[in-house]
């Protein structure tokens, strides 16, 4: 129900009307169906994104990769899927959400039984299927918006953290990629993967609905009007370590576990999917604490947590001192991927679509960035230390910018909104 009175966009001149809402029960609010369409095609998109880091132990015996080859060939993929996000978040806006990501689908799907049925025989292979799973990295600015639009304000981070906790998809990776390797050959888990890939699209297909609110079509140009606004850029900052610290490690942390301490590939998969699914389990989390206590102490305090972690992580002795750090890591940036899109629709809600694509992309460059560092740093000094403790400062870093803005943000923007960050 729309009550009368307008809230406002943002500051300055920035300003514009918008409806104020009465606040409503969540799963009243929106359209169900569609956010867990939203959720499934997240889920699997992100199974397959990450599935080179759980194979590329195996991957690279059978080529011989160094470190820094493994470190890039886990990495290309993060860095596919971050330049894709702004295109699919461009194609969102301009033909909806639905369809984008059935397009997404089946250039993933069809990728991949490509590369299963002729066989990926060189590192130059490997950086081509990375490509083609940059696609479905790319997802993120589909899901999003295919929920986010459907609910208003006071939901929207629940909404988004529920759909963004498709990310525990990255677990599924860890935890069955090894094992169907060990078993079958590392190749045979691509053709494999397009089972349940095949099965989601089907019920995406059937479930998913364009909401009802999407935005007048705009001239290419406009869709870039937010990067003029700083807000834009420190979001994305933002995001470029909770969630690149996150997918980065997800993509990595088998390769660590292998290279660190000896794990056999199996093991070193279940290890990493503790890991993922701690940061993936909070993602929704972080989005309803931010709801309640503000998006800017949620944060605060993930960015200090995630530092602290991260550093410990570098001088960790023993297997299972790294685990439980990585688990403390992997909570703080799961939950700080739920507070930054608890932030993002209450400045940009009428640019949502094209910011999801801007700041998810910002997200996958940080993943980039810490997977191939940790090769590089692995290659160059024999140890991954270097990689974590450049990690860390960049999460302290973001503490500093965040204390930088937030009186602004609370004082300007937020307040015209009548939310609380």
């Amino acid at each position: 129900m729309v009550q009368e009175g307008f809230a406002y966009a943002g500051g300055g001149c920035d300003i514009e009307p918008r409806p104020v809402r009465a606040k409503s029960a969540f799963w009243s609010s929106g359209h169900t169906p569609t956010l867990i369409a939203a959720f499934l095609y997240f889920d699997l998109a992100f199974m397959v994104w990450v599935l080179l880091g759980p194979l590329a132990p195996e991957i690279a015996k059978t080529l011989h990769l160094t470190a820094a080859e493994k470190g890039l060939m886990v990495a290309t993929p993060t860095l596919a899927g971050a330049i894709l996000r702004v295109v699919n978040g461009l194609l969102v806006d301009r033909i909806g959400p639905k369809r984008s990501g059935a397009i997404s689908q089946v250039i993933v799907i069809a990728g991949l039984l490509f590369a299963w049925g002729m066989g990926v025989n060189s590192f130059a292979g490997t950086l081509a299927l990375g490509v083609i799973l940059g696609f479905a990295g790319a997802s993120f600015a589909i899901a999003l918006p295919l929920a986010s639009r459907w609910y208003p304000p006071e939901h929207q981070g629940k909404a988004m953290g529920l759909a963004g906790m498709g990310n525990s998809g990255t677990v599924l990776a860890a935890l069955f990629a090894p094992t169907l390797a060990k078993l079958f050959g590392w190749n045979a888990v691509l053709g494999l993967a397009c089972i349940p890939l095949s099965i989601v699209f089907v019920a995406y297909m059937l479930m998913a609905k364009d909401p009802p609110n999407a935005p007048a079509p705009k001239r290419l140009i406009e869709y870039f009007e937010p990067l003029k606004r700083a807000d834009a850029w420190w979001f994305m900052g933002f995001y470029a370590v909770t969630f690149g610290g996150f997918v980065g490690l997800a993509a990595s942390l088998t390769i660590y576990f292998t290279d660190q301490f000896g794990l056999s590939t199996v093991m070193a998969g279940y290890c990493t999917a503790g890991c993922v699914f701690a940061g993936s389990l909070v993602r929704p989390m972080g989005g309803a604490l931010a709801d309640a206590i503000g998006g800017v102490k949620t944060l605060s305090a993930v960015f200090v947590v995630a530092a602290l972690a991260l550093a410990g992580v570098s001088g960790a002795p023993t297997v299972s001192t790294a685990l439980g750090l990585f688990v403390m890591a992997m909570l703080a940036l799961g939950a700080g991927n739920g507070a930054v899109f608890q932030l993002v629709p209450q400045r940009f809600a009428s640019e949502i679509g094209v910011m999801t694509g801007l700041v998810g992309m910002a997200g996958g460059v940080g993943g980039f960035y810490l997977a191939s560092s940790l090769g590089i740093a692995k290659q160059f000094t024999g140890t991954y230390q270097p990689g974590f403790l450049i990690f860390s400062g960049l999460a302290l870093l973001a503490f500093a910018g965040l204390a930088l803005v937030k009186t602004r943000w609370r004082n300007s923007w937020a307040a015209a909104e009548g939310v609380r960050i």
